[in-house]
């Protein structure tokens, strides 16, 4: 009988045990490993997920946007959850939007935010482009990176057991914060026309690329900047890549020798019949003088002349006037990358240098820095650090930040500005800038046309064609930088590649309605004359169109003979009324048509003769020909 005893006792510690091992592995799980396994089910039963935060939009400095985010959808259907596949299918076709394929059972929709560019190649390397990992991955877009991005959010979404999301609304952990939106110092417009501008130019020369950099002087504001490869690339050259300027650097010896009056007013140095030879250098002009004032050198862009002149200063001095222009050093605009150029103390000078900077050479400058440079001038010789951010705004609109000039350094005095600007403007009224002259506004500007540098060595028929320019020449609202580099088809000389690019743009840019120039400052940049009312105008204005030329020589009140100009250009039938001492009223736009009073009659000096101009067309030309054939 003790067996059944022995053996129910035996039961019963044995329950007790597992009791016991059950309560420890209980207590276990409860307390010392519960968290572990609350986690495990909580990761089963639910998912945390990133919401994503706006990117802040890229504008240009009208608000026209240039990059901005959008959200879209993507779209997954489970075909074994729709209650009726055909007519679901059929609805879903219909109205693939967001807000009518929410009700469908078994559409599935994920928030997807996209970074959209409205004009992809508009400024394409300045604004650059976000990365896979949406991040800023060049240009703008990763300079401004940390004000763009904002912040992500998060929220946790439930889940059944097969791991497929309730369509429950999601528990939001942390709402996205959106980036701010930041306006450029871009003109879209003026972008436009100066992209337009140099794909035109680099075709028509068969270059292998060039740039084009806009600068408002008073502010130190781009307005735009295109950069273009042979090859139809678009990468940031006119901030990363240097190039020798050669003769558009001449203007900053004229700026030491001004500024330290080592040139006496009217001084001439001889031309040397277009050869001059120095130790270690021989130095030649494509158009030799006999002899040549300052303002000579620059007009014609005699390097002889100027580096006769530049012997006058010592190499510190030379040296110290082409620094305090911004060269050799980062200009601070906000680029990433940018490039610093090469000037180089005059302790690491040879015996040809100074000759060689005189005229542009030993010198490396960014397109960016040179157009600085060149707005310190028009910016009575102060140096402003050039920017690319106008405007900073919180997502409500909020401004956090307006740019304001940041001055670098004063590079010349006021007075010595003026007068370097009035060099600059005899290149383009009778000088090698002549090409970019305006028919109703004054241009100041300097030509260069330099040889490229490949692998260390200058390269025999390669050449790099600069022009530099203030718009207009008497107070500035404007400088542009034109680099061509390597044109291959026609001249390479910068007065017919490089000049006419510049008066092309700011033609167009004359004609545009937004773009940013103060008009009402541009209507008294011209000298004021009278116009002689036409009858029967049309409704078009007249108006009286100055010239460089002053015929001084030409006696008041005495009679010349109007000149036939038939068939001209109106640039050069202009020419050809001013030097017989007439002012000028123009009448329509092309080539010249005929005049009042008629080629042939006299009047007197000084007189307004009225030019009327016709587009140019097939049967214009063939009636100019048929009207000169007559004569």
């Amino acid at each position: 009988m003790a067996k059944p005893a022995v053996r129910l006792e035996f039961v019963e510690r044995g329950v007790f045990i597992a009791l016991a091992l059950l309560v420890v592995r209980a207590a276990q799980v409860q307390l010392l490993e519960g968290r572990r396994w609350a986690e495990a089910a909580q990761a089963q039963r639910t998912e945390r997920i990133v919401l994503q935060a706006r990117r802040g939009t890229l504008s240009d400095r009208h608000g026209t946007p240039l990059a901005l985010t959008q959200e879209t959808y993507h779209v997954g259907v489970a075909p074994n959850e729709l209650r009726d596949p055909a007519r679901d299918g059929a609805l879903i076709a219909r109205q693939l939007e967001v807000r009518p394929l929410r009700s469908i059972r078994g559409v599935h929709l994920e928030a997807v935010v996209n970074r959209f560019y409205p004009a992809p190649e508009l400024a394409r390397a300045t604004i650059g482009r976000v990365g896979d990992d949406g991040y800023g991955a060049s240009g703008m877009e990763k300079t401004l990176d940390s004000l763009l991005a904002g912040r992500s959010g998060s929220a946790v979404v439930l889940k059944d057991r097969a791991g497929r999301e309730y369509e429950s609304p999601a528990r939001v952990i942390a709402q996205p914060v959106a980036g701010y939106d930041v306006e450029l110092t871009l003109d879209a417009e003026l972008q436009e026309i100066a992209q337009r501008a140099l794909d035109d130019a680099l075709r028509r020369m068969d270059a292998d690329g060039g740039d084009v950099v806009m600068l408002d002087p008073a502010t130190g504001e781009v307005l735009a900047i295109a950069s273009r490869q042979r090859d139809g690339t678009a990468r940031p050259s006119a901030f990363i890549d240097t190039f020798e300027p050669g003769s558009i650097a001449k203007i900053f010896a004229a700026a030491s020798l001004l500024a330290l009056k080592r040139v006496r007013p009217g001084e001439h140095v001889s031309g040397e019949d277009g050869t001059y030879r120095l130790p270690g250098r021989t130095i030649t002009d494509e158009d030799p003088q006999p002899t040549l004032t300052l303002a000579d050198a620059i007009r014609v862009s005699s390097n002889i002349a100027i580096v006769k002149f530049a012997a006058r200063l010592t190499p510190a001095e030379q040296y110290r006037t082409l620094r305090d222009f911004g060269f050799g050093t980062l200009t601070g605009i906000e680029f990433p990358g940018e490039a610093a150029g090469r000037l180089r103390p005059p302790s690491e000078w040879t015996r040809p240098s100074a000759a060689s900077l005189a005229i542009g050479y030993e010198l490396s400058v960014t397109p960016i820095q040179m157009a600085a440079a060149y707005a310190a001038l028009a910016n009575g010789g102060l140096l402003l650090q050039p920017t690319l951010i106008r405007e900073v705004r919180s997502p409500e609109g909020r401004l956090l930040y307006r740019h304001e000039p940041e001055p670098v350094r004063r590079a010349v005095s006021p007075e010595i500005a003026t007068g370097l600007r009035d060099l600059l403007r005899g290149v383009v009224e009778r000088g090698t800038g002549a090409e970019a002259a305006l028919t109703n506004f004054p241009v100041a500007a300097k030509t260069g046309t330099a040889r490229r540098v490949v692998n260390g060595h200058y390269a025999a028929g390669q050449y790099t064609a600069s022009f530099a320019a203030l718009f207009p020449a008497d107070k500035p609202q404007l400088v542009l930088v034109v680099k061509i580099d390597n044109p291959h088809k026609g001249s390479h000389f910068a007065a017919q590649t490089a000049a006419p690019v510049t008066r092309s743009m700011l033609e167009q840019a004359l004609a545009a309605r937004t773009v940013a120039l103060d008009r009402a400052r541009l209507s008294t940049a011209a000298p004021p004359t009278a116009a002689v009312p036409l009858e029967g105008d049309g409704g078009v204005v007249p108006y009286v169109v100055p010239w460089p030329y002053q015929p001084d020589s030409v006696d008041a009140g005495r009679r010349q003979t109007v000149p036939d100009v038939t068939g001209l250009r109106l640039r050069e039938a202009v020419r050809a009324l001013h030097r017989r001492g007439f002012r000028v009223a123009l009448k329509g736009w092309g080539t010249a048509e005929h005049t009042w009073p008629a080629a042939g009659d006299s009047a007197a000096t000084g007189a307004t003769v009225t030019l009327f101009a016709e587009p140019v067309t097939p049967a214009a030309v063939g009636a100019v020909a048929r009207r000169r054939a007559k004569r």
